[in-house]
This record gives structure tokens, sequence and C-alpha cells, in this order.
């Protein structure tokens, strides 16, 4: 079955190579369009058995799977614009988070499922967020288990969690790249190490914590309680953390949340006209 990817930015990009480097799809059943075109070729020079469609219609036409990497607010015109061309047999997924399996199924006859990706699957790492629509049969629900099994670990999410659950998984590795990038920024700016130093430093720490957790060694409580010696110079400096970051967190959920209010709402007026 030809899987096809419409919108090659961030997300359609990470998630067309981490298909391909993971073996999950041959080269040859990728059908891909974008809205600029030169995007979409140069996916294909990397990866030369691609097919690059002319535009949305012709990979809906061709593929039986079809993802829509695209912008929330650019969701709906483009199901209008390809209203003639879904059948009762294609999957419709979904990655973005605003708008609900109810609402796409609302806007199609097909199967429908919300996969909300991260950043992680690129290194086929990390958890991809995964709601089934009501028509979606149980051979769809298996094929793209286990197509999304190949790149990350789908948990199955409600719609209740959609929000909190993407602030974890998907925009927590920006969230933690910021804070270990500013870590690194003081400990070069305040200490005779340099950035380069630090940075090796940070990135060799990050991964060892991460592989720590991998092989279930510690738990994030385990693991710092280990490290966090009573009276010690770690325990010092995670007492500054503990006074400078209260509420720090729960302001963050509070902004985002807020934000996914506005832009659910503004979807809900799209598809409700």
């Amino acid at each position: 079955m030809n899987i096809g990817v419409i919108g090659t930015g961030n997300m359609g990009t990470i998630l067309i190579e981490a298909f391909l480097d993971s073996g999950a799809v041959q080269a040859d059943q990728l059908v891909i369009t974008n809205r600029t075109l030169a995007k979409a070729f140069a996916i294909q020079r990397a990866h030369p058995g691609i097919t690059v469609a002319a535009d949305a219609a012709e990979v809906v036409q061709r593929c039986g799977i079809v993802m829509l990497c695209v912008k929330p607010f650019d969701i709906h015109p483009l199901l209008q614009q390809l209203a003639p061309h879904w059948t009762r047999e294609h999957c419709l997924v979904s990655i973005t988070s605003p708008i609900s399996v109810e609402q796409l199924e609302a806007a199609v006859p097909c199967q429908v499922v919300r996969a909300i990706p991260s950043i992680a699957n690129r290194a086929l790492s990390g958890s991809i967020l995964v709601t089934f629509g009501s028509r979606c049969s149980a051979a769809c629900r298996q094929t793209i288990d286990a197509l999304f099994r190949r790149i990350a670990s789908p948990v199955s999410i409600d719609e209740a969690i959609t929000r909190v659950a993407s602030d974890i998984a998907s925009c927590g590795p920006a969230f933690f790249s910021y804070l270990l990038r500013r870590f690194i920024e003081a400990a070069a700016a305040k200490t005779a190490i340099s950035t380069e130093q630090a940075t090796m430093l940070a990135t060799d720490m990050i991964i060892g914590l991460g592989e720590l957790l991998r092989r279930d060694l510690y738990t994030l409580q385990t693991l710092q309680e280990k490290v966090c010696v009573k009276g010690g110079i770690t325990g010092e400096g995670i007492a500054v953390l503990e006074r400078r970051l209260d509420g720090v967190f729960e302001e963050v959920l509070a902004k985002t949340h807020e934000k996914f209010r506005e832009d659910v709402e503004k979807v809900r007026q799209q598809f409700s006209s």
C-alpha cells in the first residue's frame, strides 16, 4: 500500500526520514507533495525512489494511507479541496493536535486517525500520541500501530489529555533543550570551561540519563537520590532549583493550554461554517 504525505515541512520530513531509516516503508511506497514543490523534490533527491505528486489530490488518488502534515488552520480548506477524492477505504492521518478525530470524521467519509509525533521519532525513539476514529477498522488500527511502532512508542490517548500529553511528548524536547542550553551558557559564562566542552559534557550526560531510564536502572526519583548525597554539592544546586522553579512548569502548562484553547476555537469556527 502506498503512503502519502501532504506537507514536507519539519514534521512531515521527520516522519518520512524516520519511516525510511527504520525500514517501515520503502522509498517507492511514498508519494509526497508540498505547497512549495521544491521542498518535496529536495527530499526526492535524497531518496530517489520517492514519488513527488503535483498536488494533494494526486496523493489521495494514489495512496491508501494519507498523512496530513500541514498547519492546523490549513486542514479544513484542504479537506474541502480534496472532498471529491476520499473513499471509505482511505485512512486519513492528521498530525495536528487542535483538530479532533470527530471533526475530521464529520468532514470526510474515510477512516480517521490523529497521530501527534515528536522530533524524537527521527531517532526512532520517543512517543507518538494516537487517537483512532470510530470508523477505523481493526485492520486499519493494526496497520497504523505497526507502522508507528517502527519509529516510536505509540501511546493511545483520550481527547481530554491531548494538550498536556503533547506538551510532554512533543513540546518537551524543545523545553528541555532550552533548559540544557541555559545550563551550558551559565557554565561557560561563570567558569573557565568553554561552551564547546560544556556542550559535549552536557550532551553525554543527557544521553546517559536517558539510557539509565530506558534500561529501567533507576526511576527519576531514585536517580536523584543516588546523585544527591545529603549535605553534598548536588543538594545545594537542587535547593536553588526548588526555589527558582516553583510554579514555572505550572505557568508553562497554563500558557500552552491557553494557546491550545484559542486554536481549538478557531478550528471549531472553520469546521462549523
